[in-house]
């Protein structure tokens, strides 16, 4: 391991944790959307979370739940409640899928929905995954990479389906199924544990600090320069190594020299998703008993709904609580300007058409825009993906890594792996490429938990 090396973390916003930190709204703390910390998690780095956090890290059962064809489906899916309340038409649609599946004929994989189609049918696929797909990435399942489907459907074939389903039985259920870990005081509570352990440790956390751009080394002796803005003005630092988690596509515009026009090419090219998060102020003490609402269906613009109030078991306040729905969407669409007033409307016109309407008038309603929320893997995707991956490697004593550096669909404890593996491969003589690349081929095998 690298004995001793000065750290600076440069943070743009005002707290650490990015789409992972948590802020005020509605006098509770409330997250970037629904957040949980897998029991998947490597024990190592679960460790490290348990150390810091203590008794604020709560054990708690997954409780959401799915509306899909007029019914609601409990998520994760529990054999019972799929006999007793799963349409009858999808029932036996899937079932037959299921049965003819080793007689349909092979085709291609080249799309997200060739692969979807041959491995689980028509039934689910066209009542769920591919509008689903549409509402999510902007694309329809046949416009997407094969990719999309093997890293972020961790159900991508009714083998797999049916050992989610058996994950919830007595005497099939592995350690940890059904179950998430949540800090009592938000998601973010993670970020600000390790934050302040850095600190402890002699890092210099900068927030408010936005990098404007990358000067790269012109020798092995010289030193990257960072140039920056914050509230003190415009400042610049120089760094034997830089590690960048900003969205790939992002930095490549920020190298100041030497970038040549295919890398800005495939920088204007990759693309992601974005996303508004709304958040409903209700003065009531609860919305319903499901931490997570699930909306497949085209006939809704928002494809999930969180209740933070139910991940941490608050009861405080008593009086209130704070709804967070997502609305994936493009910065062209229409929805991207609208006012809150206006999104609040569509939240609660959703939530009428699935059924659970609101019980009484938010009280305030709030709108966090991301602008990269997802990265969008449609077809020829790895192109530009391949050419700013192959630049970046040609950078010296510069990593670029993390969910957006390596435009991946993945878990927050993925995205400590990443980082665990990232200083690991920092010794004495130098960052370890070599390493960094075998850590490299198992991140491809990440699928997404849900």
């Amino acid at each position: 391991m690298f004995g001793k090396a000065e750290v600076t973390v440069l943070e743009q916003q005002s707290v650490p944790g990015g789409n992972a930190g948590s802020f005020e709204f509605g006098g509770m703390r409330v997250d970037f959307g629904s957040h949980r910390l897998h029991p998947a998690t490597a024990p190592h780095i679960m460790s490290d979370v348990q150390q810091l956090l203590g008794d604020d890290l709560l054990d708690r059962p997954r409780h959401g739940r799915i509306g899909l064809r007029g019914r609601w489906i409990h998520f994760p899916l529990k054999p019972a409640d799929l006999m007793l309340k799963l349409d009858p038409a999808f029932a036996l649609g899937s079932l037959r899928d299921m049965l003819s599946k080793p007689f349909r004929k092979g085709g291609s994989e080249a799309s997200f929905g060739d692969v979807l189609m041959a491995s689980l049918g028509p039934t689910i696929c066209e009542s769920f995954y591919f509008p689903y797909a549409v509402k999510m990435w902007g694309y329809t399942a046949y416009q997407l990479s094969a990719i999309q489907a093997k890293r972020r459907v961790s159900a991508s074939s009714f083998t797999k389906l049916i050992a989610k389903v058996m994950k919830s039985v007595p005497g099939f259920k592995p350690p940890g199924a059904g179950r998430f870990f949540y800090p009592r005081h938000g998601f973010g509570q993670i970020s600000e544990a390790y934050a302040n352990e850095a600190t402890r440790l002699g890092a210099d956390i900068r927030y408010g600090a936005k990098v404007t751009s990358l000067t790269p080394p012109a020798s092995a002796a010289d030193s990257w320069v960072v140039r920056l803005d914050s509230a003190s003005g415009s400042e610049h630092l120089e760094a034997d190594y830089v590690w960048s988690t900003i969205p790939i596509g992002v930095l490549a515009k920020l190298v100041s020299e030497g970038v040549p026009a295919p890398v800005h090419e495939a920088a204007a090219a990759i693309q992601s998703r974005a996303m508004i998060l709304i958040y409903l102020d209700l003065p009531t003490s609860q919305f319903t008993e499901y931490d997570a609402h699930y909306f497949p269906s085209a006939n809704m613009r928002i494809t999930r709904l969180s209740e933070p109030k139910n991940y941490s078991d608050l009861r405080t306040p008593a009086d209130r609580t704070v709804l967070c729905a997502e609305l994936p969407c493009s910065m062209t669409d229409d929805v991207w300007s609208m006012d809150d007033a206006a999104l609040g409307a569509l939240v609660a016109k959703d939530l009428a058409t699935a059924g659970v309407p609101l019980p009484v008038r938010p009280v305030a309603v709030h709108a966090k825009r991301l602008r990269q929320a997802y990265p969008i893997y449609n077809i020829g995707y790895e192109r530009w993906f391949g050419v700013l991956d192959s630049w970046v490697e040609t950078l010296p004593r510069l990593l670029s890594y993390g969910r957006q550096g390596l435009f991946a669909h993945d878990n927050t404890h993925h995205a400590l792996a990443m980082a665990y593996a990232a200083t690991e491969c920092l010794e004495p003589s130098g960052f370890r490429r070599d390493k960094w690349a075998r850590y490299r081929e198992e991140f491809e095998k990440h699928v997404v938990e849900d």
